[in-house]
């Protein structure tokens, strides 16, 4: 347990700052999901439309740091590839 004032208020600090990180990758995860949801369904315009919108977000995730931007990269790569390989 934190004893100085500093201590305290690095703690409320970082667990405020877990909970925002948490909440933020929930959102990246939902709209991951959302683009393979479509893949499944063999939707390919709905595929291609929720990429768009999840595309800025993993970006943003990574710019942040809250995710490497190599995992970024890896998740589009392989969306992309998923979404490519789609009958038309």
């Amino acid at each position: 347990m934190a004893n100085t004032a500093q201590a305290k208020k690095r703690a409320r600090q970082a667990e405020k700052h877990r909970q925002h990180n948490a909440s933020m990758r929930s959102m990246l995860r939902t709209y991951i999901k959302r683009v393979l949801k479509a893949i499944e369904t063999g939707d390919k315009t709905k595929a291609e439309s929720e990429y768009r919108t999840a595309v800025p977000v993993i970006d943003r995730m990574a710019r942040k740091g809250l995710i490497h931007a190599n995992k970024a990269a890896r998740h589009k790569s392989r969306l992309t590839h998923h979404i490519r390989d789609m009958p038309a």
